[in-house]
Order: C-alpha cells, then sequence, then structure tokens
C-alpha cells in the first residue's frame, strides 16, 4: 500500500484530497504547516494559516480516521516568503508570495520531510493536473497541466515544479470542478464543507501590505514620500512611499487631472511614481529572469502562450530564451505587466516553465 501525506490547509480543498485517496486505498496521513504566528495576529474571513485551520485540518482527519501532524516552518517561511515579499516590495517590484511558498516551503522541504518520513507521494488539494507519460527503455516524464475548472486552475501557482518534484505528487482534486469537490466535502459530512475559501495574503492582517511593511520598520525614510511623475517628466503629485503603490493603480493617487491617470512604472533609483493614460499602460514585449522548466522546452513546438498573472488568461507569445533569462512578445499588448510578478509558459494546457518578470518596455 502506498503511503501518501497530504498537505492539509483546514480547507475544503486538500480536505476532498484526502478523502479520495483514502478511498483509493492509500495510507493517508494529515499534515498541517504552521507557517505564521497567527495566534498573536487578528485573522479576519478569507485567508489561511490560523490555528482555527490547524484545527479545523485535526477534525476532518479525525473524521477520516486517519493520522494528523503539524509541522513547524514559521523560521523557514519567515527567511523565504516574508522576506522575499519584503525585499521585492522595497526595491519597487510586486511579488507573488503564494508561489514562494509552493517552491520554498511546501515543494523544498515538505515534500523532503514526506520521503525521510517513508512516503511515497506528497498530495496537495492544487487545481493542476500531473500527467505521467512512459516509454520503453526510458524514464518516466511528467507534465504539468492546467486543472479541468477554468476559473480554478492553479497551474499557474506551480510553474518551479521539476520533474523529481512532480515524479513524488499528487493532485487529487485536479480534474474535479470546485463545485463538485464542495458537493462531495457536503456528502461525505466533511467538518469544513461550508466552510468559505482563503483569497488574501496570509501573514498580512487586516490594514493591507503598506501596513505591514510600517509595522515591520523596514522603509528607509528616504523613500517614503517623492515625486509623481507624467511619462514627460512634469511633476504631478506627491506619492508617500512605492511599496505603496502597483502597476496599473488607477485609484488613491491624489492627484487633480482631466484625465484618468494610471501607475505606468516604480523607478526605485529616483524614488518616484510614474504615471500615464491608459493606454501607456499596456505592454508587448518584457524580458523575464530566474527561467525554470517543468519539461524540456524543446519538446514543445507547437503556439506557445504566457500568463502574466494568475487571474488573467493566458494569450498567444513568441518565447526566445537563453539560460535562465526570456524575452516575451506578445501577439496583443497586456495592461500593467507588472515587475516581479511571475510569467508562466504555457503550450496547450502543459505548463513549460516559466520566470520572473524584470523589465517591461510600454509601447511609446
Amino acid at each position: 500500500m502506498k503511503k501518501v501525506l497530504v498537505a492539509m490547509s483546514g480547507g475544503v480543498d486538500s480536505s476532498v484530497a484526502a478523502y479520495i485517496l483514502k478511498k483509493e486505498g492509500y495510507d493517508v496521513v494529515g499534515a498541517t504547516m504552521k507557517l505564521w504566528h497567527s495566534d498573536s495576529m487578528k485573522q479576519k474571513n478569507g485567508r489561511c494559516c490560523s490555528i482555527e485551520d490547524i484545527a479545523d485540518a485535526r477534525r476532518v482527519c479525525h473524521h477520516l480516521g486517519i493520522k494528523h501532524y503539524v509541522f513547524n516552518f514559521e523560521h523557514l517561511f519567515e527567511s523565504t516568503v516574508v522576506k522575499n515579499f519584503i525585499d521585492e516590495y522595497l526595491a519597487g517590484r510586486t511579488p507573488n508570495p503564494c508561489i514562494v511558498c509552493n517552491d520554498s516551503v511546501k515543494f523544498d522541504a515538505l515534500l523532503p520531510k514526506a520521503t525521510t518520513m517513508g512516503f511515497d507521494y506528497l498530495a496537495t488539494g492544487h487545481y493542476a493536473i500531473i500527467e505521467k507519460h512512459t516509454k520503453k527503455h526510458t524514464r518516466p516524464t511528467y507534465l504539468l497541466k492546467k486543472g479541468i475548472d477554468v476559473k480554478k486552475d492553479q497551474s499557474y501557482f506551480l510553474y518551479r515544479m521539476n520533474q523529481k518534484r512532480l515524479s513524488k505528487t499528487l493532485f487529487p482534486v485536479g480534474e474535479m470542478t470546485k463545485k463538485e469537490v464542495r458537493a462531495l466535502a457536503l456528502a461525505q459530512k466533511l467538518p469544513v464543507a461550508r466552510k468559505s475559501e482563503s483569497y488574501d495574503v496570509c501573514f498580512v492582517g487586516d490594514g493591507g501590505y503598506g501596513k505591514f511593511l510600517e509595522e515591520r520598520n523596514v522603509m528607509e525614510r528616504k523613500y517614503l514620500s517623492g515625486n509623481i511623475v507624467d511619462v514627460e517628466g512634469k511633476i504631478r503629485g506627491q506619492h508617500c512611499g512605492l511599496p505603496f503603490y502597483t502597476i496599473g493603480q488607477r485609484n488613491g493617487l491624489g492627484i487633480s487631472s482631466k484625465e484618468r491617470l494610471y501607475v505606468l512604472s516604480l523607478d526605485k533609483n529616483r524614488n518616484e511614481v510614474i504615471v500615464g493614460n491608459k493606454e501607456d499602460a499596456f505592454s508587448k514585449k518584457f524580458y523575464v529572469s530566474d527561467v525554470v522548466w517543468c519539461s524540456d522546452a524543446s519538446r514543445f513546438s507547437g503556439a506557445l502562450s504566457v500568463k502574466i498573472r494568475y487571474l488573467s488568461e493566458d494569450v498567444p507569445a513568441l518565447i526566445s530564451y537563453r539560460g535562465r533569462r526570456a524575452k516575451v512578445e506578445l501577439d496583443t499588448p497586456q495592461f500593467a505587466v507588472t515587475t516581479g510578478q511571475s510569467a508562466v509558459f504555457y503550450c496547450g494546457d502543459t505548463v513549460i516553465g516559466g520566470g520572473l518578470i524584470s523589465a517591461v518596455e510600454r509601447n511609446r
């Protein structure tokens, strides 16, 4: 009997994943990672990693008749995910902590721990699919594919998976819709069947990421205020700190203008927020660093596409790469391509790889 450690967040998706695997005959154990000192901060609905979530995961495991472990990864989470979050915002970029968490915590720490403990697989509640391909006299290869629920597909967050990780990972709910997952949880009377989903960054409190940075006293005084300038270099107002602005932002600029102005970029060297009209915020070409590949990129000769943020659709693109850098030329300009976010490359429904958006060329 194969042994599976299921990463259980206390939510409905990972709970249903554990139920499915047990029903399929696996020897299942649940594990919840304690990532943040949430017992000392006020949590609100829509966040994960709270003490209540750990208790919910334990209740589900008791309901399923399986063991439940809690692993304390707070130090690792702080030194990787939170540090990256702070560093990126202070550098004028916009990070995606969920991708860093998957890479540095779930699959770089929890997966090896599961292997050391004698488990054959690590399973999560991600909406994605791992497809195994075997050929005679060759090692199996694995493809990471989109989940069938278009609205819930989470393959974007998993592009840093490599062949070794894919071979040891299961995504039991990837071929289900969210509606089906919820219905199964209700049918099996799982304690979290009606629990709402988590959306927000787990370690950022009610005041948002700006307040989080302020409370940690990491913002250099010289960057707390500066000029807001347009594309011609004309001063249009004053900003209250680069980390408080995001690319594509329109509201909250404090500028009186006849035209609607959008944040186009953040210049850390000059401590300036650059604004322009909506057309200026579209880009057709950008550059990607720290590129990793889920699969051998040379195998994919068909039309490629790229997704520039989780909630956007992937769009056709020409991707040229050398080493760990790539240039992306989009067929159609996209709004608010943002440095620090991940660009994920697809061939059809298959994730090829991706990296961090490092530089963007505006249309003009």
